[in-house]
């Protein structure tokens, strides 16, 4: 499925001014939730918070089995297909530096991601959409997603059942405190990576640092492996398929004067296709193999696989950027060059599903670009203005494709 020019045309006026005056509440609901943070899979007060914030709203709820997921399905006045419209709601293990009066009140965790905008604009959408309900042939699938800073959330809640209404569409819109305020930034084709944790244990035999010959000291072999990894790199991927393999890690002995026994190594590996990513796993380990024998040791290597790259249906990141330029103005959807090498797990819904991921600005005003704190800082702060045009766009994603 696809949205034409002309269903975009059809789309009411005023989106964007009702989704201002929908302000004072989203803004409350994002503080509350930015005040009580939680992390991964198990958010019940935030669970709670989105299930009031849709009581009084024509919506059918159901809560998911193996993780705090909310599901809610808003029915049109007529038959017609599903849009399933993402916001994810989980924390990251941070400890907030912002100095905003409603910072986190939980140790050692932040919504430094800003998922508590995401699941705050999208309840917002959602009253939006209720109010032209009588316009829309078909439902829109409203997925309120824990888990997805490492956690798979996506993956569960498809587990539970959440594409059993399957959907014709699927969007998401994830902030950007790097980005101007308000703008829309999107690509088809990959905009995000897939993300692997690489782990190489290599083993030698350790003995008394002073008589390195009667021993074998694994910590040589580690630190080829490290640069010997990034020429590796260079010479089995193209110029034109973008990877990045970081060790970010490395872990071994315990004191100046004892050889240990093992070494480890930790990183990540990020690939935008899953060719490329299936020849690194099995170059990564032949590697790290060879190097670790050359040097009379052995070595273990696991490599975990992460999210899935995330991959932006062409057709539906055009009806995307048409919707944009229609409720936000031509100058507000800017196209990305480059994909990000983060990774994000909206991307299992997208393997499944047509439909796009695209970057909502909301660098605060008066903030130099290259020193505003990005996502994943503890100083992060997010411009609260932007937050009508998220709203506004869910909203007229759903509306364009179901009117």
């Amino acid at each position: 499925m696809s949205i034409t020019p002309a269903s975009v045309s059809h789309l009411p006026d005023g989106l964007l001014a009702r989704a201002r005056a929908l302000q004072p509440r989203t803004v409350a609901l994002r503080r509350e939730l930015h005040r009580a943070p939680e992390l991964g899979l198990d958010l019940p007060r935030t669970r709670d918070a989105v299930l009031r914030s849709l009581q009084d709203l024509p919506v059918s709820v159901r809560t998911g089995r193996s993780c705090s997921s909310v599901v809610a399905v808003l029915e049109g006045a007529r038959p017609g297909p599903t849009v399933l419209l993402r916001g994810d709601m989980d924390a990251l293990p941070l400890q907030e530096d912002t100095g905003l009066d409603f910072s986190s009140g939980t140790d050692g965790a932040m919504h430094a991601c800003g998922h508590d905008t995401h699941t705050a604009m999208l309840a917002s959408a959602a009253r939006l959409l209720a109010g032209h309900r009588d316009r829309i042939a078909g439902r829109v699938l409203l997925m309120f997603q824990p888990g997805e800073e490492g956690f798979h959330g996506a993956r569960h809640m498809i587990d539970d059942g959440l594409l059993d209404d399957d959907p014709a569409l699927a969007y998401a819109l994830h902030i950007s405190s790097t980005v101007p305020s308000g703008e829309l930034h999107h690509r088809p084709g990959p905009i995000m990576a897939a993300a692997d944790v690489l782990t190489v244990t290599v083993t030698g035999r350790g003995g008394h640092a002073s008589a390195p010959q009667d021993a074998c000291d694994p910590v040589p072999a580690a630190a080829a492996m490290v640069g010997g990894l990034q020429t590796m790199l260079t010479r089995r991927v193209g110029p034109h398929d973008a990877a990045v393999l970081t060790v970010a890690r490395i872990q071994a002995g315990t004191t100046d004067n004892i050889i240990p026994e093992t070494a480890e190594l930790t990183g990540t590996l990020r690939t935008l296709s899953e060719p490329v990513r299936a020849l690194l796993h099995t170059e990564i380990e032949q590697h790290c193999r060879h190097i670790a024998l050359a040097h009379g040791c052995t070595a273990e290597v696991r490599i975990v696989r992460g999210y899935p790259v995330t991959v932006n249906d062409g057709p539906a990141t055009a009806a995307l950027v048409r919707v944009g330029e229609r409720v936000l103005g031509d100058d507000a959807c800017v196209p990305m060059v480059n994909p990000l090498m983060g990774a994000e797990d909206f991307s299992y819904v997208l393997d499944r599903v047509p439909g796009a991921l695209a970057f909502l600005g909301a660098r605060p005003p008066g903030t130099d670009p290259a020193t505003a704190p990005p996502n994943h800082s503890n100083r992060v702060v997010f411009d609260e203005a932007a937050f009508p045009a998220g709203v506004a766009v869910y909203a007229g994603l759903a509306l364009a494709a179901l009117t």
